[in-house]
Parts: C-alpha cells; structure tokens; sequence
C-alpha cells in the first residue's frame, strides 16, 4: 500500500512538473512570437512600404514617402494608456534627432477627430495618419501577431525592419536602438 501511494505522488509530481515546464516555454515562445521581427523576411518591409493612409487632412500618404530615413513607426490609439504615455516621449526625440534623418510616423487605429484633438493637445510634431481594420492588418504584417497596441516598428535607412515591440516603449530602450542606426549615414 506504502509503495502503491509512493508511486501516485511520485507521478503525480512528475505529471505537474511537466505541466509546469511546458506552460513555462508556451509562456516564452508566445512572449517571443508576439512581436517576432517579421525583420528577417524583406517582405514585411515591402508590405510597410506599400501601404498608406489618410493624415487628419485626409490627405492619403504613402509610407514609401519616408523611405530613405530611420524610421519609427508606432501604431497607437487615443484610448490606449501605454501609447498616451510614450507619444510625448516620441515628440521630444523627434526634435531631438530630426535632423539627423529620424522620422517619427504615428498610425492611429481610432476615430479622426478623437486623433486631431489628442494630436493638438499633445503638441505632436511627426505625421499622423489614421486606419482601422488595414492599419491591424499591417502591424501583422509586420510581426505583431497579437495585434495589440501600441506597436511600434523600426525601420533603418535602407528599408529593413531592424526591431518591434509591442506594448509600451522606453526612452531609453528606443534611443539604444535608434543611436546605432542614426550614426550611419
């Protein structure tokens, strides 16, 4: 009897412990996958390039037009907390290194008017265009495979995508990987 319930604990152990194990790569690999750079292939790079949206002048703009810059593409909504908090921080960077051949792109998955007055009271100083279902689409495409916001993709001079993330971006973490890329020129 003694054996017998050695047995069942033991394999009870074992079972959770596989569980355990399992639920902690699942865990990983989405984490990785959420925002895996779609960077490796050119044709996430292609389809950004393609695509265009109306600017809150509703004046259709075509990403191609930033070609040739670094640049930051941040998918973003008004009703997001994560992407209100970053866009002041995107302002002051792009100040900071416009110059130097940084474009900032804001694509707002939202309604226009909610986007123009968020837009005037923050003082954004960088293109803001608006989508909706082809705006989700395209973050996909470009290695947002949750389609959660904000997501922002960054773009070198050449037209590879060199990094995403997904969820809120750091000054810091940002200007680390812009830094590399705005010295090549």
């Amino acid at each position: 009897m003694m054996k017998k319930n050695l047995s069942l604990i033991l394999f009870v152990l074992i079972g959770l412990l596989a569980l355990g194990g399992g639920y902690y790569v699942y865990q990983h690999n989405l984490a990785q996958s959420a925002t895996a750079p779609a960077a490796a292939d050119g044709a996430a790079a292609a389809t950004l390039f393609k695509a265009g949206f109306k600017d809150l002048a509703g004046i259709r703009q075509p990403l191609s037009r930033w070609r040739g810059k670094v640049l930051v593409v941040n998918f973003w909504a008004t009703w997001c907390p994560p992407c209100r908090k970053e866009i002041p921080e995107f302002v002051k960077l792009q100040t900071k290194y416009g110059a130097q051949g940084l474009q900032f792109v804001g694509i707002a998955i939202d309604e226009t008017a909610k986007v123009q007055a968020f837009s005037d009271q923050m003082g954004i100083n960088y293109p803001v265009l608006v989508g909706d279902l082809d705006a989700v689409a395209l973050s996909q495409a470009t290695g947002n495979r949750l389609g959660g916001l904000p997501y922002t993709v960054i773009v070198d001079r050449s037209g590879k995508i060199v990094a995403t993330e997904l969820g809120g971006l750091s000054t810091a973490k940002l200007e680390a990987a812009l830094k590399p890329l705005l010295a090549t020129h």
